[in-house]
């Protein structure tokens, strides 16, 4: 390790120079989108004139982005290098948005979406292993702080939204402003070398293991190719913590997509309003990413994410019993506390168990979770339809329960691990 990389990990905290703060920006820039698309289904239902299942299919779309990422992203950081992934990420982006803007039905959006997540996956999916790269020791610490800004920018976005819709513009202007934070990262990021943590990927995957007792593993390609079949091997404690991690994300987009909806049907709260609550939900999403990562380097994650899915479901208590805006928002808050460490947290576990296979490991954890993306809206919505926001959201609690019962089963997994692992290995409290 360099001399600068030494410092980049000291004890003294994270260094944030102007890569970081580049790559941050993909975040930010992806960060918004999810945020400010989001909220505008029911928006886009009524001005498409379909149903909210119908709707519900842009985050199938999503989803379908999310898997053709996931597939190609790693030979392009090999053949191309990561910041060119990032410039690619970034125009990819804005061409799937403009043709977002364009379309003037489901036709065209739903193929727009497809192509606009291609491009937001390859900002993410280069940006985190170029950051775990050039923080070594903290990668994990400016890993989560990087999705901690794209959350944050998401405080805004729905505002931004509900302000245009109010004036009487639509969704339209406030989801544009991505495009001019797709074309400040391909500038920022071609002002850098492709070297480093910003060259060419490598074939094979050990990983390096962030310092501290539990803290989650980051994943570095180093060395020769393998070929182990991605998905084949892994143990039970991997199998619960990446169910867990599935559960976290069909939560957390059900929520996004939808929670809007449900204030409206219970609340009275008009669309503009409604549609703003889900910065709340955000905010408390945040304000958990912030405390995640150095809280994680003293407890054990496993302990963390099962308290987790508690908040969040005396969260989710208040927001679907709640009868007026401010209940609501403050139900969105609380289960934000919960929802923004289950993803972050199942996956640096998913990582952790991987028997030294973190790329296997992220491949398969991708796969999943545009698996959640592709189903956990459109049947919340479809639920909708049938029997109401009300009642459909009976959904997000039985995946709260299931996410908590598999993280419970995930903790004893490890502690069984542990008493018949040998004396000496670190562990957490």
């Amino acid at each position: 390790m360099t001399a600068a990389a030494d410092d980049r990990t000291s004890r003294t905290g994270l260094r944030r120079d102007r890569l970081t703060l580049t790559l941050y920006g993909t975040f930010i820039t992806w960060g918004w989108f999810l945020y400010g698309f989001s909220p505008a289904m029911p928006l886009i239902a009524e001005e498409q004139g379909v149903s909210r299942a119908v709707a519900g299919l842009h985050g199938t779309a999503m989803a379908v982005g999310t898997v053709v990422a996931g597939l190609v992203s790693s030979e392009l950081a090999i053949r191309l290098g990561r910041r060119t992934q990032v410039a690619l990420g970034a125009v990819v982006c804005g061409v799937g948005l403009v043709a977002l803007l364009l379309g003037p039905s489901i036709a065209w959006t739903l193929p727009a979406v497809v192509v606009t997540a291609v491009g937001g996956n390859f900002l993410i999916s280069a940006a985190q292993p170029a950051l775990a790269l050039h923080h070594g020791r903290n990668g994990a610490a400016a890993v989560t702080e990087a999705n901690a800004s794209g959350s944050g920018v998401g405080l805004l976005a729905p505002l931004v939204v509900g302000a245009t819709v109010a004036a009487g513009w639509t969704w339209r202007p406030a989801v544009a402003v991505v495009l001019g934070l797709a074309a400040a990262v391909v500038l920022l990021v071609l002002r850098l070398p492709a070297t480093g943590a910003l060259g060419r990927g490598v074939r094979a995957t050990p990983a390096a293991a962030v310092a501290g007792p539990g803290a989650a593993v980051a994943a570095v390609s180093t060395g020769r190719r393998t070929r182990v079949r991605a998905g084949a091997g892994f143990g039970r404690t991997f199998w619960l913590f990446w169910g867990a991690m599935l559960c976290g994300v069909a939560i957390e987009f059900a929520t996004t997509f939808w929670a809007a909806d449900l204030v409206v049907s219970r609340t009275g709260a008009g669309p503009s309003v409604a549609t703003a609550t889900i910065s709340a939900l955000v905010a408390g999403m945040t304000a958990s990413r912030l405390v995640l990562g150095p809280l994680s380097m003293r407890k054990a994650p496993e302990k963390l994410l099962l308290g987790a899915y508690g908040v969040a479901a005396v969260g989710f208590a208040v927001l679907w019993t709640a009868t007026s805006p401010a209940v609501a928002v403050a139900g969105l808050v609380l289960a934000g506390l919960g929802y923004g460490a289950h993803y972050p947290l199942a996956v640096a576990l998913v990582l952790r168990e991987s028997n030294g296979r973190p790329d296997q490991a992220q491949a398969t954890s991708t796969v999943g979770t545009g698996m959640a993306v592709a189903v956990a809206p459109f049947l919340l919505g479809a639920l909708a339809d049938a029997f109401g926001s009300h009642r459909a959201f009976l959904l997000v609690a039985g995946l709260l329960v299931a996410g908590g019962v598999l993280v419970a089963l995930g903790v004893r997994s490890v502690s069984r691990d542990r008493s018949t692992a040998p004396v000496g290995g670190p562990t957490a409290s």
